[in-house]
């Protein structure tokens, strides 16, 4: 592979062009000539040169206003200025103007050689930064989705690819693992970017409230519909819809989804008047809609609308090696929000981090590390900051029906958040109502603090 610059020499003298033109050919480099500045834009427009050497004094366009269209369009173009001796402070404007270097006439063959040598050093080092850089960006962070391992390398593939459609994107797995990240990763690589991004979690409200807020309602619809409201229908409008937990809703709310998606209209609930909307649907769920489907729970023409392109989202247990990279990620950002000075974790915490199975996925593991940090007594976390992470795991794994496996993951789910509700029900991906009912349910109560 050839690493050389493409050369481009622009002067106005005969003498100067061939001189060069042949200096650089003899070198392996690949070299073009221009007698004008206008030539010069040209073929820069036609064949982009990564080092231009211009002269400062041409007839019409200046060494010194090429040297500024160049910078304003070629940016990244490396420009050495040519200048007589007498004419130094053309050359001092130019290094000011952006140029890496100059050259005075009549040329001195060593001096070319060492300037050469410096140029090709800087494009060197240039490129290769440039590749690692992009390398570091597409292996560990995309769009703020944190990853390097091969499963979330593919979810950040598939997201490159089907950003740019306006098909239907349904996201699924385990609560915690990012869903409503990737659903925002996908918008912002859209053409929908610069439109709004609403999310709206449909287990989190029953039927006719969710109704009202997808629709929107018109004045006196119902008690206390004291003035006209637009749904999330038409305030996601230009932009993208994500629906979280869309195994939660009703077969009715199915069904006229379903038609929203056919009709691209809607009208606001106690409204007969008819509006057009344009959003982009992603959904998501913890489901599997195809067994719902099986029994009844879900509509099958409504599945293939919104199951367009899937996405699984891997549970954390299956990304060990991304655990690291996100556990200093939370370190940093938890020591910022709560002014704690934490801003290390030993090994051994991060070996014993990567053994434990996270039922609560990414979720679960921020919330482990935010309590660490907050009750840590050091700027370094070790294995002693994460003993309840060690006691949750010691506990025997929960035998018999499925209500004493969900009673026992919400109580150790509570121990690990220290019984702070909203941490604990994030981490379930309920909201508080429904977990203080569970709590009721189950007769929960918090252990005695020594």
């Amino acid at each position: 592979m050839n690493t050389k610059p493409d050369i481009l020499v622009v002067d106005d003298e005969r003498i100067v062009r061939e001189s060069l033109f042949h200096w650089f050919k003899n070198g392996g480099y690949t070299v073009a000539t221009a007698a004008s500045g206008r030539e010069a834009l040209e073929k820069m427009a036609r064949h982009p040169a990564e080092l231009l050497f211009v002269d400062v004094k041409m007839p019409g366009m200046t060494g010194i206003e090429l040297l500024e269209k160049i910078k304003a369009e070629y940016p990244a173009t490396v420009v050495i200025i040519i200048t007589a001796y007498g004419s130094i402070e053309s050359a001092v404007e130019a290094m000011k103007m952006g140029a890496s270097d100059y050259l005075i006439k009549p040329f001195k063959p060593e001096y070319l050689t060492l300037v050469m040598e410096k140029i090709d050093q800087q494009l060197s080092m240039a490129r290769e930064c440039n590749y690692l850089k992009a390398q570091l960006e597409k292996k560990i962070r995309f769009e703020n989705i944190i990853g390097q391992s091969a499963p979330m390398q593919t979810v950040f593939d598939t997201i490159a690819q089907v950003a740019g459609q306006d098909t239907s994107v349904l996201l699924t797995g385990e609560t915690g693992t990012g869903k409503e990240l990737v659903a925002k990763a996908i918008h912002a690589k859209s053409r929908r970017a610069r439109c709004p991004f609403v999310a709206l979690n449909c287990g989190a409200m029953p039927e006719n409230l969710l109704e009202t807020e997808l629709f929107g309602h018109q004045k006196g619809a119902f008690t206390g519909a004291t003035h006209p409201r637009k749904g999330f229908l038409e305030v996601a409008g230009g932009g993208t819809l994500f629906l979280d937990e869309i195994g939660e809703i009703g077969m009715k709310m199915q069904i006229d989804l379903l038609r929203v998606l056919e009709e691209r209209r809607i009208s606001r609930v106690g409204s007969s008047q008819v509006v057009p909307v344009d959003f982009r649907l992603i959904t998501a769920t913890c489901k599997d809609l195809e067994k719902e489907i099986a029994i009844g729970r879900f509509r099958e023409d409504f599945f293939y609308r919104i199951n367009v392109i899937c996405i699984g989202i891997p549970p954390l247990r299956d990304r060990i090696e991304d655990i690291p990279l996100l556990t200093r990620h939370f370190l940093s950002k938890i020591s910022q929000e709560t002014g704690r000075k934490v801003d290390h974790i030993s090994q051994e915490a991060l070996k014993m981090l990567q053994g434990y199975p996270w039922p609560g996925n990414v979720r679960e593991l921020e919330n482990a590390i935010e309590r660490a940090v907050v009750l840590s007594r050091g700027r370094s976390l070790g294995i002693d900051d994460f003993a309840f992470l060690q006691a949750a795991r010691a506990k025997p794994a929960p035998n018999g029906s499925l209500l004493e496996i969900e009673k026992r993951y919400i109580e150790q789910v509570l121990e690990n958040s220290a019984w702070n509700i909203t941490r604990a029900a994030a981490v379930l991906g309920i909201n508080r109502v429904t977990l203080h009912k569970k709590i009721k349910r189950f007769q929960l109560s918090r252990a005695p603090q020594k």
